[in-house]
């Protein structure tokens, strides 16, 4: 993600060499030396301050980065590997290891606590909080917790927060970073277990550990100290989804990330409709080499059309929107592209046989944009959808102006339907030509007016509430609440709190170690009132307050941290008449999880 500071280049070059290392802290990492040259100011400090500040990240970093390493010992069970991370005894309590009474949390899930193992008793008193302890016997305890799984999916330690005492150092000039032996410091460090326990059921322990460091000779951070200050987990006694893509037949091998043919991480969308009017949902999915239509045949099984459908030709696109442009009543195929966009036209209302034909040109879509992704509505009222393009830029090639305000994307489209097979580009027009790196958009009605308005959500920066006056729009984002700065990803509107209204969530990204840094250097501020703390916040829940006002509820309802978060929405997945939110998340990764 991102961070911030207005003083020495010094610092700035140094947080360069630094932040190049993870692709995750990389865009962050920009946003902290561009305030080193005044793009925002965080609390003034000297700068011998900040020098100490690059050391401790520094020493973060290093001791984030091997907490890594004790996440895949653990998910394989390495007991050799997890007992480097301890020296021969430590001040702890024994792990806890027994599942303690089951109790329902909602219908499709249950929470339990952790009791001690058989036969340990603990003190109640804080003051005993923790004890020395063999590494022997506290691995034994954790193995023990292990073990209640019958099946480790993944597990991961995080580092929230982290202090050195002041005669710790880093090497400041290592390729990868590092300590120098005797660094000690204490932090807070996350955790999750997830997997099936001995029943099946699916199982997501998590907990928090404040714990004290060392840097041994042999290049190792140890617990000193891990005091288990929380500690449950979350139990779902029914199986609520199951991964079915090879049965269903839609799975597909792409090859190897970074290898011939798949060299680009700009794709790929997909789109849900009924094509061929059977009553079934079928799906068309942008691929890296070709497109797919695999049509649904009604029994939990999906057949690939593509070729029979005239797709062949069709160049893989970015993301696909199914809609009945011409209202004939077959479902057409609009794909925005890196390039010039393109127009598919169902025959199947024509011909009785689920065919498309590429129309994009004679159309007047066949646009050059960046396209990311496209909406559709009827902008004006005349029975007929338009079409609205966002359109990015060329991320690696183009270096957004600012990390927090860029406007040097390429300007989005809009389509409007003429009635007879053809569209006339009029983003300009009607004021929606934004060039803020846009991601995703919807068409809603926000004030009850009988006009579709859009909201647009823009990659490195603020979003856009375009509010439609009849013949143009107007952005109102600011004076409605929903400007919200962030590293936008997907847009969804659902009524929530059903009350009636249509509330708004927007994906955007977050940052573990964003945070961290951010938390040292604007240790008084909240995302609410610093623009920096709120890039690296992650999601937000905007409440509609009536007349399409809103409302930022984020916190009220715990915090929306989703990682590298994509599109999702609300969706009420378990059918009891709340509406959930999905939200997937996840980046290209390497060889190991610091390689993100």
């Amino acid at each position: 993600m991102r961070s911030s500071t207005t003083f020495l280049v010094t610092a700035a070059g140094r947080l360069r060499r630094s932040c190049q290392r993870t692709s995750l802290l990389v865009i962050f990492c920009a946003l902290l030396v561009g305030a080193l040259h005044g793009q925002t100011s965080p609390e003034q400090a000297p700068a011998a301050e900040l020098k100490r500040l690059e050391v401790t990240e520094e020493l973060s970093e290093s001791l984030a980065n091997q907490l890594l390493d004790l996440s895949v010992a653990t998910r394989d069970c390495d007991v050799e590997k997890m007992a480097e991370f301890f020296p021969a005894s430590l001040e702890a309590k024994p792990f806890p290891s027994v599942p303690g009474e089951l109790k329902s949390k909602v219908k499709w899930a249950s929470v339990h606590g952790w009791n001690p193992p058989e036969g340990v008793v603990l003190a109640a008193s804080t003051e005993n909080a923790s004890r020395p302890i063999s590494r022997e016997d506290f691995l034994k305890s954790w193995v023990a917790f292990l073990q209640h799984f019958s099946e480790i999916e993944d597990v991961r330690f995080k580092l929230k927060q982290a202090t050195f005492d002041e005669t710790a150092n880093a090497v400041m000039d290592a390729e990868i970073p590092t300590a120098v032996p005797g660094a000690t410091g204490k932090g807070r460090v996350a955790f999750f277990v997830i997997g099936r326990d001995a029943e099946n059921r699916r199982e997501w322990a998590r907990g928090m550990i404040e714990g004290r460091f060392r840097f041994t000779e042999k290049d190792q951070w140890q617990f000193e100290a891990a005091n288990l200050v929380s500690f449950d987990s979350m139990v779902s006694p029914k199986e609520m989804f199951s991964e079915v893509s090879v049965p269903a037949g839609v799975s597909v091998t792409l090859p190897a990330f970074g290898s011939a043919g798949h060299d680009s991480y700009t794709y790929h969308g997909a789109a849900a409709s009924d094509f061929n009017n059977d009553g079934w949902i079928d799906l068309f999915v942008c691929g890296v080499d070709r497109n797919y239509l695999f049509l649904n045949e009604g029994h939990g099984h999906f057949k690939d059309v593509s070729h029979e459908a005239g797709l062949d030709k069709v160049l893989a696109c970015v993301a696909p929107l199914a809609v009945d442009y011409d209202n004939d009543g077959a479902e057409d195929l609009f794909l925005s592209n890196v390039g010039p966009q393109m127009l598919l036209h169902s025959e199947f209302k024509k011909t009785g046989k689920l065919k498309f034909t590429n129309v994009s040109v004679k159309s007047g879509v066949a646009h050059v944009a960046i396209g990311f992704s496209a909406v559709a509505g009827d902008v004006n009222g005349d029975g007929r959808p338009d079409i609205y393009v966002t359109s990015y830029n060329l991320y690696g090639k183009v270096v957004p102006n600012s990390w927090y305000q860029a406007t040097n994307g390429t300007k989005s489209l809009l389509f409007i339907n003429q009635g007879d097979g053809t569209f006339k580009e009029a983003a300009e027009k009607w004021g929606v030509a934004d060039g803020r790196w846009s991601y995703a958009a919807e068409f809603v009605d926000i004030d009850g007016d009988g006009r579709l308005d859009l909201y647009l959500v823009n990659d490195f920066g603020e979003k856009a509430l375009y509010m439609n006056k009849g013949d143009r729009f107007l952005d109102e984002a600011k004076q409605r609440g929903v400007l919200d700065p962030g590293n936008g990803m997907g847009v969804s509107f659902g009524d929530f709190n059903n009350d009636g209204l249509l509330d708004l969530h927007v994906t955007n990204m977050s940052s573990t170690a964003g945070n961290r840094i951010l938390s040292r250097l604007f240790p008084s501020a909240g995302p609410k009132d610093n623009v920096l703390k709120k890039l690296a916040s992650g999601d937000s829940l905007y409440v509609n307050t009536g007349n399409g006002m809103f409302r930022n509820a984020t916190e009220e309802v715990g915090g929306l941290s989703a990682s590298w978060a994509w599109g999702g929405g609300f969706i009420d997945f378990d059918n009891d008449g709340w509406q959930d939110l999905y939200i997937p998340d996840g980046f290209i990764s390497g060889k190991s999880m610091k390689d993100t």
